[in-house]
């Protein structure tokens, strides 16, 4: 589990989360609220690119503030983020495979390791030595998440990872979404604004406005939160 206590991160005058205290237990988790909200500072917190003013972070027992970003990267913290990160003029397999080379996995197992993400994804229906830049967005995406699960992750961060998609990949996406815990034990924690894709991958959500958490527990339940209703409708 990851255990969140006094998350602060302050942007000169802004205070973009406020004393946030939050615990994600294993499986995939939903992290919703308006843009702004303090959603993708808690995920660069998480992942190294932003110290917070107070607070720690817990994860699995092991202080994850107190490593540098890339022995988090090692450890095992994957994310996707709300712009593409995958590079176009390589190819699928070496996209994922560069990110395998900083896992704690070695060598030796590569090549396996890599396809078996690309299998997962569902993009063994491309060939692996096609190039990104041919893929269609949603195939892109699938990079992305291919990216994020290989090398045995122990947190898996999913930063919008259906923003413009059609309903159809929309759906697709959530049933590898689902299957990202059982398939590598690796926590996982979405972002997204779709309420139907959160609803069907999270049994449990949280929900951020203006920094602070305002809700949290069994999805359902939290989407019919008085309060979170409040903070997506703008009603005072």
């Amino acid at each position: 589990m990851i255990e969140v206590t006094g998350l602060t991160v302050r942007y000169g005058g802004v205070t973009s989360l406020d004393g946030m205290s939050l615990t994600f237990e294993q499986g995939t988790c939903g992290l919703i609220g308006p843009n702004g909200a303090g959603k993708t500072t808690f995920f660069n917190v998480l992942s190294g690119f932003v110290r917070p003013a107070a607070g720690t972070v817990r994860a699995f027992g092991v202080d994850l503030l107190s490593m540098t970003h890339f022995r988090r990267a090692r450890w095992g913290v994957r994310r996707t983020f709300q712009t593409e990160q995958a590079i176009e003029e390589l190819s699928v397999f070496d996209n994922v495979a560069i990110v395998h080379e900083h896992s704690r996995l070695g060598a030796a197992t590569r090549k396996k390791d890599v396809l078996a993400a690309i299998e997962f994804t569902g993009l063994d229906a491309v060939a692996p030595d096609a190039k990104v830049r041919v893929l269609t967005a949603g195939q892109r995406r699938l990079v992305e998440v291919a990216r994020a699960v290989v090398g045995r992750p122990r947190l898996v961060l999913l930063d919008e990872p259906a923003a413009g998609l059609p309903d159809e990949e929309t759906s697709h996406l959530g049933e590898i979404i689902r299957r990202i815990p059982e398939h590598t034990g690796a926590l996982t924690i979405l972002v997204d604004h779709d309420m139907s894709l959160v609803s069907a991958c999270c049994e449990t959500t949280a929900v951020l406005d203006f920094g602070k958490l305002i809700a949290s527990g069994p999805t359902g339940a939290v989407l019919r939160n008085d309060d979170v209703i409040r903070a997506y409708l703008g009603v005072a």
